[in-house]
């Protein structure tokens, strides 16, 4: 019996030294945790049950049968986040330069499969070379197999992918199939193809950190969602993420206790938005000041600036919210911005968490380059993705709400629950100047009369009592009170029930 506890604390030992003690240094040596230091930041402490720790690999090609690490470069098993079951892998890149293999992939695999059993979040730590080349196409049935999991489990339980090293070719597949994707700057990339095949294939002179790095992925692609100084913040972050998700589709997003008054108003908002329809103002102070105790997770803050995502509490409860932002392209939507809002909604209704909806968005973005790209299609995803929606929807129009746009940001008529809109709202076709320029096309050469279409105009319809007086909007608040009337909204609507007709799966247009 001894002999056997021997061996097995000598298999153990030698497990948790992945790739060696020199490896483990050089991980250090570029400011990146080992494997399973970052499994233990991330997870409450001694709440961490690891499985395939003996698991090796079944390879003989390329003198792999004489080369052997137990656990074979991934570390695997569940623990707990502030007391919530999660399910966790994390790929060690000090064994065989993290890369997959057929048994890493089985690894992986396993807990995905249980987290689905089970009902919880999926966390990736992705830290890898790639495929193993010595494997051939082993490897690569490996990554489709964790492929095929990541799409069974879309929409299931949550996913989480946090790139802290390198990712590249298929590899860059499965982070980019989860619900979110953080970065560590400077010490991981994604791309596709290399540096160096770039520069054979299309000349282009680029770096690692150019092509695929964390600012490039949270600030031009928008594939990533936060960037991060290192691995420690990273973490911590993915801690406060998960706080605001359930553990599958089966679940309500779990609650806190709340502190911050339901009925809390804020004064400073009666005079945020300028008299001048064309002043921007900061929506984020309207986020800010209505959300609890001002605590808001932003998503792809440097990304299609425009739109604004992320989640908060409202009365302890868990909300998504999505803004326009006149401060950047007048809070147009253009296509960034509708595929960024178009993802998240379809997240917050794929897990109970209703969706909070601020307006001030005076159309699509027009021009060649938004038509060529798709705009047409794009923006399409934005209005399937609230007319799909079944969670709650409260949505209240500061501003301005014109055209298809007014439609599109959880309207009333794609089964917006509770819409609101403040005193200064404008809801209608176009704006004054546009309309009146078009209905009135004959008298556009005598400016006076113009200027005098365009005030009456604006007193029929550039307020929000016409939508009112068709329903379309439920009341007419006062901005101070806009805390107040979306917490009693969103506890009238907490026991929702609503389902969409069956079918196998929609055609969203991609």
């Amino acid at each position: 019996m001894q002999d056997i506890i021997r061996q097995l604390e000598e298999k153990r030992e030698k497990a948790r030294l992945g790739g060696g003690q020199k490896r483990i240094d050089a991980q250090h040596a570029k400011g990146k945790l080992t494997a399973r230091e970052r499994i233990q930041l991330l997870l409450d402490d001694d709440s961490f049950e690891e499985w395939d720790m003996f698991k090796e690999h079944r390879c003989s090609e390329f003198g792999m049968d004489a080369d052997h690490t137990p656990g074979d470069g991934v570390v695997i098993g569940y623990g707990t986040v502030n007391g919530r079951l999660v399910f966790v892998f994390s790929q060690d890149f000090t064994v065989f330069g993290g890369s997959l293999s057929e048994t890493h992939a089985e690894k992986i695999c396993k807990v995905m499969d249980h987290a689905m059993k089970v009902g919880a979040p999926v966390i990736g730590l992705n830290d890898s070379g790639g495929a193993r080349i010595q494997e051939g196409v082993d490897s690569l049935g490996g990554y489709a197999d964790v492929f095929q999991r990541n799409v069974l489990a879309s929409g299931v339980v949550p996913q989480i992918s946090l790139i802290m090293g390198p990712c590249a070719g298929g590899a860059v597949y499965s982070p980019s199939m989860t619900d979110f994707i953080f970065m560590v700057k400077d010490s991981s990339y994604m791309f596709v193809t290399g540096p160096e095949v770039v520069k054979t294939v299309t000349h282009e002179e680029v770096t690692a950190e150019e092509l695929g790095g964390a600012v490039t992925h949270t600030t031009k692609s928008g594939v990533a969602d936060l960037a991060f100084e290192n691995d420690v913040e990273a973490l911590m972050m993915t801690r406060r993420l998960v706080g605001f998700i359930p553990g599958s589709n089966r679940e309500k997003p779990p609650a806190v206790p709340a502190i911050d008054p339901a009925d809390r108003l804020d004064q400073s908002l009666d005079t945020l938005v300028p008299s001048n329809p064309n002043q921007p103002y900061d929506m984020k102070e309207v986020i800010f000041k209505m959300v609890d105790d001002g605590d808001f997770f932003e998503l792809q803050p440097d990304y299609a600036k425009n739109i604004i995502i992320g989640f908060a509490r409202m009365e302890g409860s868990p909300v998504g919210i999505v803004a326009n932002q006149p401060l950047v392209l007048a809070g147009c939507l253009d296509i960034k911005s509708s595929i960024k809002a178009a993802r998240f909604v379809r997240f917050c209704d794929a897990f109970n968490i209703p969706v909070v909806t601020l307006v001030d968005v005076p159309g699509f973005m027009p021009g060649t380059a938004q038509e060529y790209g798709g705009i047409i299609k794009h923006g399409a995803k934005l209005l399937y993705a609230y007319a799909e929606c079944t969670v709650p929807k409260v949505t209240i129009i500061t501003r301005k709400a014109y055209g298809g746009a007014y439609d599109v940001m959880s309207s009333k008529h794609l089964r917006g629950d509770v819409n609101f809109a403040w005193p200064s709202a404008e809801i209608a076709v176009m704006g004054p100047k546009g309309a009146v320029e078009i209905i009135f096309r004959e008298e556009k050469n005598d400016p006076a009369k113009i200027a005098e279409r365009e005030a009456e105009y604006k007193q029929r319809f550039a307020n929000p009592f016409v939508a009112g007086a068709r329903g379309f909007i439920d009341d007419v608040i006062m901005p101070h009170e806009t805390r107040k009337r979306v917490c009693r909204s969103l506890a009238m609507l907490k026991d929702k029930e609503l389902e969409n007709p069956w079918r196998k799966h929609g055609n969203i247009p991609l």
